[in-house]
């Protein structure tokens, strides 16, 4: 082996060389146990990012653990078509060449983004396969290929002809500038100043006015009535008057709708423009009755914005204001008001605005013709699904979230007006009929049309989370019924985030039920969100996003700094970034390799928790590799060309010890991945590797591998390489690229035939192995070396200088251990004897430590320089004492304990106890050496 541990020599080898062999790609045998992840299938726009990573990192451990296990696995590779974002690049790059789609027409448009799909839609691909991830590759799919095209239209067309399908007008999230409807999840919310307009609304009946505040007083052309509270006892003698519709000349109600108005905030009278707010769409269809009753005719549903947002033509809007955009109707009706008297105050005020994740723009409601799947009657099966236990939710309270939302489900908008994606398989003829159908040509014979019966094509195309929501068997060839769906459907378990449990989770579980007749996965594990060491959200924005390919490869300083402040239009925004970046990462970030970053996340990966992604942790889990690595090349220096089998020799009790720890971390690991506990699973196997196999039995083992007996020697070989072998199984799931690496040295040292660490049993506990007196034995050896190290450090005596010991109530167990392992106390505490004292013995002055009862005693004459070791300990006192009394002041200060955050008051107390028992161990340390 090399003598440095370098990821990059070995990670990019044995990926190509396990995708190469095939090794990630199921057989597909209904004889054996099928286990199936469904990759989340990521934006082929998309790179990696860190949550990405987190998650794959996840589903990654899962899928090789199982595999190991003889499972039949499969870990779907797949991407998503992304309609808006696709679109987006591809527009972007026509611009740059002066042309927009509509130069190209929409056939030949459509042909740039496959040709833009097949050179540049795959980055993330290359980066997951950076990443470890054993994805069967060989059956990738893309939610437009041909196969998940047939089964989108398949679902279409069955649901639209069962009546769960239809087309209406409703309030959509509107994005003005890509002119397309959007998802929730494509909207972002954040906190911007803006100004709360407080306008007056002169009754009609001549007696006054009511005070109505907003933060958008454009829409107040689309009012179609002032709402209250019935008990509020200002205005509930109001009821069934009307007021006069400020710069629009008509009457609009007032009504009473206790929902929807709080008295106590804001003036209590709430405008309602339903064709352009969702609460004010929901107050308009409870009150839909009174509301016809004023002066417009149309229901109340004012549409005053065009789809640029832009003020509309109508009879009951103003000429005055048709053509203006929407902000600059703002400016304008304001100004209008204040001439007319008709504003009363206005204040800055701090609200959420809705902008969209891709353009940026602020998002409009609009009432606007759109395609609609009817949820009811399929929301109730998914309900049930969850609560007779087919699909369980882990962390189980993650079901509440799921329930809260299923039961207050709307009908799901499922058209965009935009060319990429599956287009809606309707077409209409010259009266608007509506046929749904294949093609044009099969609806004509479908409907006995003459051949040249003119129809055209709905021009929209299908939401993205439409065919993601048939992800699990659309990508297993659905509806052809073959091996592959048979085998994997329904899917093991499902890993996501918290953040799509409606969007993509309950509507794959409501059209697995309709389309296959059962659950498409049985568990679902919700894993929390990756965020920065602070705590905070990673975004773009605020500069503290990290990409993982930068921690396995490392970046400079100045590469980082140009990345982060990419594309930033605001120039202080940049420089605080930067300043920001420069501080944080002075020399950039080093290259930790793929297996550090893995084993960071599986470490971090509590149940259902957010996640504070900390260098240092990455940084710290790079020093564990290191040991791994160091740890197989002293193996090797004592093995490699060498008998290592047992055959039949006898164990020693460090042998025994070590082989029964391994088995209780065969357990601990086993039960913690079965748990989906990647973070308890980590820290077992961290503890034993580093802890007890490479600080200890490392060290344990060197008397009996430099002694002559050649029984005990290859017993001691038997066992290195027997431990070893079994630990680069058990982190193989976490950590695939240095447990193959080093499993192909030690597997033939073992005994074990076989091309790869992946497709090894996992291992399982040995009960001849489970050894509970030999680790209680060698508990002890284990205390009394601490014991003796720990005198040596507080008396400040030399690491290699060797002692001779003294042993005072010592049992028969103690002394029958001391015995047994004498050699191996001599080597590991560095003796030059071991003394047993009767009881009535009075040894000299001496420093203490205890193993139960028994006394280990240390006389220090003529170990130290006593009046040295003096002055070194009571200049240390008095620097303590000084640091004490800081603390102290600090802690008194109301100030500070007051106005602190209380993370920061913590620290500065937990400081204050450990200096207290710092200053009580000097103390005692001083008293014992002025008694020598």
């Amino acid at each position: 082996m090399e003598k440095t541990y370098h990821p990059q020599a070995i990670e990019q080898h044995w990926y190509q060389t396990w995708e190469n062999k095939g090794y990630f790609a199921p057989k597909t045998d209904a004889s054996v146990d099928p286990f199936c992840i469904m990759i989340p299938p990521p934006n082929v726009t998309g790179s990696l990012h860190m949550g990405h990573a987190f998650q794959d990192t996840i589903m990654d451990a899962l899928t090789r653990y199982h595999r190991m296990q003889g499972k039949d696995t499969l870990w779907q590779a797949g991407s998503d078509h992304a309609g808006i974002a696709t679109q987006m690049v591809v527009e972007r790059l026509l611009s740059a060449e002066g042309q927009t789609r509509h130069d190209l027409g929409r056939d030949a448009f459509i042909d740039k983004i496959w040709e833009w799909k097949e050179t540049s839609g795959n980055t993330i691909a290359q980066q997951l396969r950076r990443m470890g991830c054993s994805l069967d590759w060989e059956n990738e799919r893309f939610t437009m290929d041909e196969g998940l095209s047939k089964s989108v239209q398949t679902v279409f067309i069955q649901l639209y002809e069962e009546g769960l399908i239809y087309r209406g007008k409703r309030l959509v999230n509107w994005d003005p500038h890509l002119h397309t409807a959007v998802s929730d999840l494509e909207v972002e919310s954040e906190e911007e100043m803006g100004s709360m307009w407080y306008m007056r609304y002169p009754l009609s009946n001549g007696s006054g006015h009511l005070l109505v505040a907003t933060t958008r007083p454009e829409t107040l052309l689309g009012d179609c009535a002032v709402a209250i509270h019935p008990d509020d006892e200002r205005y509930k003698h109001l009821l069934g008057e009307t007021v006069e519709l400020p710069l629009c000349q008509r009457r609009i109600p007032i009504i009473a709708d206790p929902e929807h108005v709080d008295p106590e905030f804001g003036t209590g009278c709430v405008k309602i423009t339903p064709a352009h707010d969702f609460n004010d769409y929901q107050v308009w269809k409870r009150h839909r009755d009174e509301i016809k009753i004023s002066e417009q005719h149309n229901g109340g549903l004012i549409n005053i914005f065009t789809k640029e947002a832009q003020i509309c033509q109508s009879d009951l809007i103003p000429d005055a204001y048709i053509g203006l955009d929407r902000f600059d109707a703002r400016k304008q009706i304001v100004e209008d008001l204040k001439a007319h008297n008709l504003i009363e105050k206005i204040e800055p005020h701090k609200l959420k605005v809705p902008r969209g994740d891709r353009s940026g723009v602020v998002i409009e409601p609009l009432l606007t013709d759109q395609w609609y799947v009817k949820v009811d009657s399929l929301a109730k099966p998914a309900i049930d699904a969850v609560k007779n236990g087919d699909v369980r939710f882990i962390p189980d309270n993650w079901k509440n979230t799921y329930y809260e939302w299923m039961n207050h489900i709307e009908d799901w908008c499922i058209s965009r007006q935009i060319w990429w994606g599956h287009r809606i398989p309707a077409w209409y003829d010259e009266k608007g009929d509506v046929y749904v159908g294949e093609s044009a040509d099969k609806i004509r014979q479908q409907h006995h049309l003459s051949a040249d019966y003119p129809l055209t094509q709905d021009e929209d195309v299908l939401d993205t989370w439409f065919s993601s929501a048939l992800w699990p068997f659309s990508t297993l060839g659905w509806p052809e019924e073959n091996p592959r769906l048979t085998q994997f459907y329904p899917n093991s378990v499902l890993v996501t985030g918290f953040d799509i449990i409606f969007f993509w989770v309950a509507r794959m579980i409501m059209m697995g039920l309709k389309f296959k007749g059962e659950v498409p996965f049985k568990t679902i594990y919700v894993h929390g969100l990756v965020r920065d060491s602070q705590g905070d959200k990673m975004s773009k924005s605020k500069g503290n996003v990290i990409d993982p390919i930068d921690l396995i490869d490392g970046i400079d300083l100045e590469s980082l700094v140009k990345k982060r402040t990419s594309g930033m239009m605001q120039p202080q925004k940049a420089a605080k970034i930067e300043k920001q970046t420069r501080k944080e990462f002075p020399d950039g970030i080093n290259a930790y390799g793929t297996d550090a970053i893995r084993f960071t996340f599986a470490a971090l990966a509590s149940n259902g928790r957010d996640i504070k992604f900390d260098l240092s942790r990455v940084e710290g889990y790079r020093n564990f590799c290191n040991k791994i690595w160091n740890a197989t090349r002293f193996v090797l220096m004592h093995t490699e060309g060498k008998e290592c089998q047992l055959n039949g020799l006898t164990l020693s009790a460090a042998d025994q010890w070590i082989l029964s720890r391994l088995q209780n971390t065969i357990q601990i690991a086993t039960k913690s991945i079965e748990s989906y506990r990647l973070d308890n699973m980590a820290r077992a196997l961290y503890e034993f590797i580093w802890d007890e196999y490479c600080d200890w039995y490392l060290e344990l083992c060197k008397p009996a591998l430099n002694g002559e007996n050649a029984e005990t020697q290859q017993a001691t070989r038997y066992t290195l390489v027997t431990v070893l072998e079994t630990v680069l199984r058990l982190i193989h799931p976490i950590m695939p690229f240095i447990s193959e690496e080093i499993w192909q040295k030690i597997a033939p040292l073992a005994g074990i035939q076989g091309e790869t660490i992946m497709l090894q049993p996992w291992p399982t506990v040995e009960e001849n192995h489970l050894q509970p007196q030999a680790e209680k034995e060698m508990e002890w050896v284990k205390s009394v070396v601490l014991g003796i190290r720990q005198i040596r450090g507080e008396s400040n005596i030399a690491p290699g200088k060797p002692l001779a010991i003294l042993l005072k109530k010592a049992s028969t167990t103690d002394q029958q251990y001391a015995n047994t392992n004498q050699e191996m106390l001599m080597w590991l505490a560095r003796l030059e004897s071991i003394q047993f004292l009767k009881e009535t013995d009075n040894p000299p002055e001496s420093a203490t430590a205890l193993v139960g009862e028994m006394q280990i005693l240390i006389p220090l004459a003529g170990l130290i320089n006593k009046a040295e070791e003096l002055a070194r300990l009571k200049k240390t006192l008095v620097k303590r004492e000084t640091e004490k009394a800081r603390l102290n002041g600090k802690l008194s200060n109301p100030k500070f304990v007051d106005k602190a955050p209380e993370m920061v008051v913590n620290k500065e107390r937990e400081k204050l106890a450990a200096v207290e028992i710092e200053l009580s161990t000097l103390q005692a340390q001083i008293t014992k050496i002025e008694n020598i």
